[in-house]
């Protein structure tokens, strides 16, 4: 028997039609949502990677004060102006050195090697503006790294004109207008011989602020 709506007649055939139709669309809402659950249980325990940390950062260099630099400024504005030959001491071929009012014992120990290397400087190659300006750079890094004991090799002086060993007198020049310098000597034979000078520093206490 047909049935009225809408003062429309549907054939009872229409209306099962209808109602077939509709059900699949509820059926697969229900299976989205069942999918959807399904993949969040999944995934409930899953947590993200933590961030990559980032490269660390270089320590700066401290601060370096204004009076040190002018302190350093001035050390290397001295050794660009030698002095005169007589102020060096020398001992047969061996120039050595000694600050006044030390005890001989200091130089004793320096030319038997008791005191440690802690750097060295090469002035192969140099001529002599090059080695002063060397030497130079070379005793402000050791008052920064509070170096005590350093070599500077100079060679023989077997290339230069008339074989005078030119650097050797000169650097010995340099080094005894310096008051941090207690006390050079000639290296030993292993250390470089008549080719080197062993140094012998000292600095002045850092005030804490």
């Amino acid at each position: 028997m047909a049935q009225r709506r809408g003062g429309r007649v549907r054939p009872p055939d229409m209306e099962r039609k209808r109602h077939a139709d509709a059900a699949p669309a509820s059926s697969g809402a229900a299976d989205d949502s069942n999918g959807k659950d399904a993949f969040l249980r999944a995934v409930a325990d899953v947590r993200p990677l933590p961030a990559a940390a980032p490269p660390p950062r270089p320590v700066p260099p401290p601060p370096i004060p204004v009076q040190s630099q002018q302190d350093d400024a001035a050390v290397l504005d001295e050794l660009m102006h030698p002095l005169g030959d007589d102020l060096l001491l020398e001992s047969g071929e061996e120039w050595i050195y000694l600050q006044d009012g030390l005890p001989r014992a200091l130089l004793r120990d320096l030319r038997r090697g008791r005191f440690r290397v802690q750097e060295n400087l090469d002035l192969h190659g140099c001529t002599v503006d090059e080695a002063r300006q060397a030497i130079g750079e070379f005793l402000l890094e050791a008052r920064l790294w509070r170096w005590r004991c350093v070599r500077i090799i100079h060679g023989k002086g077997l290339g230069s004109p008339g074989r005078v060993p030119v650097l050797k007198r000169m650097v010995g020049q340099w080094l005894i207008r310096r008051k941090e310098v207690l006390a050079f000597a000639q290296a030993r034979p292993q250390e470089g011989g008549g080719g080197a000078v062993i140094v012998l520093l000292q600095w002045p206490r850092r005030h804490c602020p």
